[in-house]
């Protein structure tokens, strides 16, 4: 006699945020689904999408970008996904849930993720029009629809997402102010030291810091909308829209209301299962959990520890959660801030080590115990080496402290290799997963690529910040193992960039797809290439054209087809498909009539324009078909391409020198135009910046960029491998006291030697701290000449200074070339109508339809 099967148990997920969306995860992969109903309410209007990453929705990110759940997913395991409908209320007796649609769903385990909600100082006014939390993609809508008639934005709150915020709202074309109550930015995370650096570069970013005050009212006008705000020390700031982003509370009234036990200061009290303590049927997970440690994890990581800790226990596995590692690595508003361990040193007895670049925005703190143990640490403006400092953290590394926060090229930095990491260290703190399991899933498991590795242990799944490492150790792996490791530039070729290099300058190929059938893999041969390996041979080929016989015209033939989008319209391409115009204008120098002539195109063709930090003027909103009308009147007043859409040399910025200013002693800016007319045009792996000072006052910050001069009162000092940018980095000295012709050789061997060696879409900054030898090296092959190929660096550079010739006029010259520039090639004389615009400030800025909002049910999920 065969028994009747029970009734299918069922689990309710209340909330589907990113601790949610681990746990449905959890569960498929321990065979739940498939074995249990299970139904998920989501209050949004949207599934579950990366809330860490929500900022960059300001920077082109739809939310369909942002999105964590896979449909297929969805309907694959069964699941009930209800968008929109949030959960109401819950009878623990009854073991019953009941939805914002009426709808009751009996459970037999309930789990609550409901995450947590923004924290609104209790001022008066804190409701009135223009008042805005920072929380979910429809805030940001908001936000994004409310700015368009506002002028200038305050940030109540200067933590992580109080950053954020006031760097969006500067990208919506507002003046931002942040208020912190605390007396520096990021309190939690950072020190005074670091604190202090970070206030710096968001300062040098146009964004003003109130430290140290509190809101105490928002002002309103007669309509109840918001005109400014008081701050607790008397002053009033003048604003028209507020962001409150003052931190979270866990989101725990739907637990309090059915009886379940709450912490003194809010979250959902659970035991080491995650299940809370009053009710062995319900369990909490991410923000909403108060942990049997007594504390409410804010990060994504515990959370993920979390949902896999529940998941487990409901499959009835043995799992605990007693706590997490708290490291955190951010970049906000293009600034790196990361801080692991004990950062603030409350260990007793312990010792700090700290390095301090005030001019770079750098500080690095490292925490060491009396015996060497490092503890923790934090950094400012360069977070590289965080990965291996925190696995590190409990542990004595095997070098001095000092050489770990000193940067590279200060003499006594060191850089850690994969293979000075214990076993046990953590590598991806999101899911606790060890070098040693990494390395098993070389060596065990087979894994040969990252994508792989990532698969078998979902190390680098998380935020991301570990991917580095992760592919340092499975390379060093490979290689420990015996296996060759595939170095090569992409799936079509076996050599790398340099390696491509030499052969197109021994074999003089000119021609990408000869250069493909010759030397690439055996797969490929015959192929068409891919988007990595285009790019980057089309760039070798420009780089050596006069040499080797090619072309230097980058839209000539065969190269036209490898160019990037930027590139094949030679113009950079913005968000709403219009493109923009930048002209050169060496040295930042330009006469009244080259002025007038950039205003009236401006005007004439309704074009938006900004001066740079360069010492340019971009012109912004033209359509593809006007791009050659523009260049036209350009070329006839004697400017040419900035190239400011291409991988080559972009400015060269300067001061006014000794010519105007009373401390210069070189003539800086007839330098800086000297160098920007040698070197323009000249295409490389990477952008190419430059600067050029009069003195050592450094007003053109010659030292933050890929080649920088500084004037000297017995010549100039040439500085290498600088960086501003998303990774600050100081040039290194090359060579000083040099005489103009000195200086011009050193700087073409340089570029030279630096194009044939780096890699593809490698930096200056990077190539230096990467090339064996680092910058000794460089300075032994450009400065003693130790490898004898000098001479045939200078002959390279000169080859490209005599063949230069200016995109823009060999375009509007040859009409086969200008065919190209319209938006439809079956109706050329129609403009594009999706490129819109609307007025902000008496200029234009692209008008961005909002996107459509997801309806409950989802499509595609299962509804029962």
């Amino acid at each position: 006699m065969t028994a009747t099967p029970g009734p299918t148990p069922t689990i309710v997920l209340v909330g589907h945020g990113m601790v949610g969306q681990r746990f449905l995860e959890a569960l498929a992969e321990r065979g739940l689904t498939a074995t249990h109903r299970v139904v998920v309410l989501c209050e949004e209007p949207r599934p579950a999408y990366d809330r860490v990453a929500l900022t960059s929705y300001f920077s082109g990110k739809t939310p369909e970008d942002l999105s964590m759940t896979d449909l297929e997913f969805i309907e694959k395991h069964s699941i009930e996904l209800y968008v929109g409908d949030p959960a109401l209320t819950v009878d623990r007796e009854a073991k019953k849930v009941t939805a914002k649609s009426g709808q009751v769903y009996d459970y037999d385990i309930l789990v609550l993720a409901t995450g947590s909600f923004p924290f609104v100082p209790p001022v008066p006014n804190k409701d009135a029009t223009g008042c805005f939390v920072y929380r979910t993609i429809e805030d940001l809508l908001a936000i994004e629809e409310y700015a368009k008639s506002a002028t200038t934005g305050a940030v109540v709150g200067g933590g992580l997402l109080g950053l954020e915020a006031a760097g969006a709202l500067k990208g919506l074309g507002l003046t931002s102010h942040i208020v912190e109550f605390a007396p520096r930015l990021m309190p939690v995370q950072v020190d005074e030291g670091g604190g202090a650096a970070l206030l710096r570069t968001i300062e040098d970013m146009g964004l003003t810091v109130h430290t140290g005050v509190g809101t105490q009212e928002i002002v309103v006008d007669e309509a109840g909308a918001v005109t400014g705000m008081k701050l607790s020390d008397g002053s009033e700031l003048a604003t028209d829209l507020v962001v409150f982003s003052a931190g979270v509370r866990p989101r725990d009234q739907l637990a309090r209301d059915c009886g379940l036990q709450v912490g003194e200061r809010g979250g959902i009290a659970v035991d080491e299962q995650c299940r809370t303590v009053n009710d062995p049927h319900v369990f909490a997970i991410g923000e909403c959990a108060l942990a049997s440690d007594g504390r409410v994890y804010g990060l994504v990581a515990p959370g993920y520890e979390q949902a896999e800790t529940a998941a487990a226990t409901i499959a009835a596995d043995e799992a605990a959660f007693t706590g997490a590692d708290l490291s955190t690595k951010l970049k906000l508003l293009g600034v790196d801030v990361a801080s692991f361990g004990d950062a603030h040193g409350t260990t007793e007895d312990c010792l700090d080590v700290v390095y301090s670049d005030s001019r770079a925005g750098l500080y690095k703190k490292l925490v060491i115990s009396r015996d060497g143990t490092l503890l923790g640490g934090i950094l400012v403006g360069d977070a590289e080496a965080y990965g291996t400092l925190r696995a590190f953290t409990g542990s004595v590394p095997p070098v001095s402290p000092e050489s770990l926060v000193l940067p590279a090229g200060a003499g006594a930095s060191v850089q850690l290799g994969p293979s000075a990491l214990p076993d046990e260290a953590v590598i991806c703190s999101c899911h606790n997963v060890t070098k040693g399991t990494i390395r098993g899933a070389v060596t065990e498991h087979q894994c040969t690529t990252v994508p792989e590795v990532k698969k078998c242990t979902k190390a680098g799944t998380g935020c991301g910040s570990c991917v580095k490492v992760l592919g340092q150790l499975v390379n060093a792996e490979l290689e420990a193992s015996g296996v060759e490791v595939d170095k090569g530039l992409c799936g079509c070729f076996s050599q790398t960039r340099e390696e491509l290099y030499e052969i197109v300058l021994a074999l003089r190929i000119n021609k990408y797809q000869d250069l493909l059938d010759r030397h690439g893999r055996d797969t490929a041969r015959g192929g068409d290439g891919c988007e990595i390996c285009k790019p980057a041979v089309a760039s070798i080929i420009a780089s050596l054209a006069p040499t080797i016989g090619a072309d230097g015209y980058v839209l000539d033939g065969e190269q036209a087809a490898l160019q990037d989008t930027n590139d094949h319209f030679l113009a950079n391409l913005q968000k709403n498909g219009s493109y923009s115009v930048v002209p050169r204008i060496p040295g930042g120098e330009i006469t009244p009539e080259k002025l007038i002539v950039i205003g009236e195109i401006a005007r004439d063709f309704g074009l938006y324009t900004k001066i740079t930090g360069g010492q340019r003027i971009d012109m912004f909103g033209a359509r593809v078909e006007q791009l050659p009308l523009i260049w036209t009147r350009l070329v006839d007043a004697g400017f040419e391409s900035g190239h400011a859409y291409g991988k080559s040399l972009r400015t060269v910025k300067s001061c006014v020198g000794q010519t105007w200013c009373r401390y210069g002693v070189q003539d800086s800016v007839r330098m800086a135009i000297d160098l920007e007319l040698r070197y323009r045009g000249l295409r490389s792996p990477h952008k190419l910046k430059s600067a050029v000072s009069g003195c050592q006052r450094e007003c053109a910050e010659a030292q933050s960029k890929d080649f920088g001069v500084i004037a000297t009162a017995n010549g100039w000092n040439l500085y290498v491998g600088g960086n501003g940018g998303a990774t600050p980095r100081h040039a290194d000295l090359l060579a000083q006291d040099l005489s103009d012709a000195e200086l011009i050789r050193l700087i073409d061997r340089f570029l030279m030697f630096y194009i044939r060696t780096a890699d593809r879409l490698e930096r200056t900054s990077t190539w230096l701290d990467r090339i064996p030898g680092g910058l000794d090296h460089v300075r032994d092959v450009v400065v003693e000449d130790t490898l004898g190929i000098c001479e045939e660096l200078e002959t390279l550079m000169a080859a490209h200074v005599d063949h230069y010739r200016d995109e823009w006029a060999e375009t509007i010259n040859d009409p086969e070339k200008l065919a190209r520039f319209v938006s439809f090639v079956n109706a050329p004389d129609t403009p594009d109508p999706v490129v819109g615009f609307v007025p902000e400030r008496d200029q234009i800025k692209p008008d961005l339809p909002l996107l459509t909002i997801g309806h409950r049910p989802l499509e595609g999920s299962n509804q029962r």
